[in-house]
């Protein structure tokens, strides 16, 4: 008889329940856990936050000098290409307050602190400006730097830090307590000072393209943190300005909303843009890395990629056959981005095949002809090496035959520099002298002194010096010429 091991429908049921109640519970924990982690609502001081942001306004004074000294410090980091100097004028820059004074202004319909705000930004665009040129003006470095040319235009990074650093600065403003490290960076990343010191070297070299450009990004990066700190204000519910006037109330929520409108307008359109050719720019290095280089059989020589004339000319080495342009030709459609755009190719029938076979024979002739120069050359060396070697062993012969007393002046001659600075030379002899009765070898030594002295002073130093000598030498007699 076969045994039922089937568990009864209550148990399964049961079970069943227990599982989905487990997993409901789980979602929940998961869920209280993020909304915890993520909550910024409960640290939030509104009011102290609007104060902070109304605090970080006015533009005088101190913060007149401030931004002075940061628009010549950020100009100088441009005009090296030091990109140290540069964060370092960023992070004392105090261009955010009246950026983010706009936005928040606008999310709480505050129109006074709103004219506070455009007003003092506009001071400090104006002053920065002012600065920036009559720095570029005098100074005697004029030419492009790469930190300066990647401050002429945005690009889709750049749109994205702004969106990201607006939105990180107003959320650390409104945390109770300060974070000073949160802001500082804001400071570095959306990187305002930088396009305005540009726009001044643009002004002073006059260049329209670099300082339209410029001031166009420094735009961008001031709209996208005012929208951000508008939306973030918003989400978190700020307090609104409450006017006794209903009528004024209401045009001042009208002429906040259509600033919002005005200011987002310019920002999804620079974003849709900075969006276009970011991508057109990415198919076109891939079309460059799949279609061209992926092919050994071309030989790509120079590449003019232009977003705004939508134009690609290519030109290679050897002769291009008809097949191969039209291959290229098609294949471009294949990238969403660039399909649309004009491509030119150019082949060099003076650098075919052939061409680059003589090419190399003239380079194996050379190499040849490096090969023997350089056969020579370890000849000579190796001539050379001998006769060091001959000339070693003859002087090696000829220490042997100096007599035995003759050589500690080698050693004497050094010590002497070092116990005698003012000693020029030291000379050593060994002479024959005679008193017409018999002859003695002497040994005699010729000092020659740096410095004229005294006559008192000269006769102690060389008796100093030939006492000294005449007990290293463990000679009888030491004179002295």
């Amino acid at each position: 008889m076969e045994e039922n091991t089937k568990p009864p429908v209550s148990n399964q049921e049961e079970m069943t329940e227990s599982v989905k109640r487990d997993a409901k519970g789980l979602f929940t924990s998961v869920k209280t856990f993020l909304q915890e982690l993520l909550d910024i609502r409960s640290e939030t001081d509104k009011d102290q936050t609007i104060e902070d942001v109304k605090n970080d306004i006015p533009f005088k004074g101190h913060t007149a000098w401030i931004l002075i000294f940061s628009v010549f410090v950020a100009s100088i980091g441009l005009n090296v290409s030091s990109t140290a100097v540069v964060i370092g004028a960023m992070l004392i820059s105090p261009l955010m307050g009246p950026i983010v004074g706009v936005g928040l202004s606008i999310a709480i319909n505050d129109i006074d602190t709103l004219k506070r705000s455009l007003i003092n930004l506009g001071v400090m665009v104006g002053l920065s400006v002012a600065a920036a040129t009559l720095y570029f003006w005098l100074s005697p470095l004029t030419e492009l730097t790469p930190e300066l040319e990647s401050r002429t235009a945005p690009t889709i990074l750049d749109v994205l830090v702004a969106v990201s650093g607006g939105l990180a600065l107003i959320v650390a403003k409104s945390k109770k307590g300060t974070m000073p490290n949160a802001i500082a960076g804001v400071a570095i990343a959306t990187a305002l000072m930088p396009p305005l010191c540009t726009v001044g070297y643009g002004i002073a070299v006059w260049e329209p393209n670099f300082f339209l450009g410029a001031l166009y990004l420094f735009s961008i990066n001031a709209i996208f943190i005012a929208l951000s700190t508008f939306i973030v204000a918003k989400l978190l519910r700020f307090p609104m300005i409450r006017y006794a006037n209903s009528a004024k109330r209401k045009r001042t929520a009208q002429l906040a909303s259509l600033l919002a409108i005005l200011a987002m307008i310019p920002a999804s359109y620079t974003f849709y843009v900075t969006l276009k050719e970011s991508n057109a720019e990415r198919d076109y290095s891939h079309f460059i890395e799949n279609e061209v280089n992926a092919n050994e059989n071309l030989y790509l020589r120079k590449d003019f990629y232009n977003y705004n004339e939508r134009t690609i000319k290519l030109y290679f080495d050897g002769e291009m056959p008809e097949a191969v342009m039209s291959d290229l030709k098609n294949e471009i459609k294949n990238y969403k981005h660039i399909s649309d755009f004009e491509l030119a190719i150019n082949g060099n029938k003076a650098r075919g095949l052939d061409q680059v076979s003589k090419a190399y024979d003239r380079a194996i002739v050379e190499l040849d002809r490096m090969q023997k120069e350089n056969d020579k050359l370890l000849d000579e060396i190796e001539d050379l090496k001998i006769q060091m070697a001959g000339l070693e062993t003859s002087l090696r012969e000829a220490n042997k035959e100096v007599p035995v007393e003759v050589l500690p002046y080698f050693n004497i001659s050094k010590d002497a520099k070092i116990r005698f600075p003012d000693l020029e030379t030291l000379g050593y002899a060994e002479m024959l002298k005679s008193n017409f009765l018999r002859m003695d070898t002497v040994q005699v030594i010729f000092p020659r002194w740096k410095f004229k002295v005294s006559d008192s002073l000269e006769i102690d130093r060389n008796q100093r010096l030939r006492e000294w000598i005449t007990r290293e030498l463990k000679a009888d007699t030491l004179y002295l010429e």
